[in-house]
């Protein structure tokens, strides 16, 4: 078929889609997602196609978009890391004992499914209402309760069947145990 006759033949221009963007990003299985995003924000944007434009400049500016809105939302992961990894810096750093026992309990935060342990992020530790939370996740209340209490579940499950009794000794310089 002719481009008259199709004029928002996307397919026609993967190839440049795909090279643009893996000259972006350098990376091929990036390169294929943000394609994607480009092409789904596309769809999603398909009436604001001038008819008779040229369809791979504007595929071409939404994928520039795409890219550049992935720089920002990674840079602002980043500050918001740093910005932690300071305070975090300013706390003292915990005994040993303490140290292996939070190691535990974040490994066993994390070993939670996905949604369960972002259920108990929000309510626990960014301190937001059953509600908000709820919201945030578009979940219905109920859902968020039940994923909430599933979670506490799997982790007091965890707290019993870790031993209470430390098996950590400190040994001095010269290998002996010290009191």
């Amino acid at each position: 078929m002719e481009r008259k006759d199709r004029p928002f033949d996307i397919i026609g221009q993967l190839a440049a889609l795909r090279r643009y963007a893996r000259s972006l990003v350098r990376n091929a299985d990036e390169a294929e997602d943000l394609v994607h995003d480009a092409l789904v924000r596309a769809f999603e944007k398909k009436k604001s196609f001038r008819s008779g434009a040229n369809l791979r400049t504007w595929l071409l500016s939404i994928l520039h978009n795409a890219h550049i809105d992935r720089l920002r939302r990674n840079r602002s992961l980043m500050r918001r890391h740093d910005e932690a990894a300071v305070e975090a810096e300013q706390s003292l750093p915990a005994g040993q004992e303490h140290a292996v026992r939070l190691q535990q309990v974040r490994d066993a935060f994390f070993d939670l499914p996905e949604e369960q342990r972002e259920a108990l992020h929000l309510v626990a530790i960014e301190d937001l209402s059953y509600q908000e939370a709820a919201q945030a996740l578009g979940i219905p209340v109920g859902t968020l309760m039940s994923r909430i209490s599933r979670a506490r579940a799997q982790l007091r499950e965890f707290e019993e069947k870790t031993p209470r009794v430390s098996h950590l000794r400190l040994i001095g310089r010269d290998g002996n145990e010290s009191n």
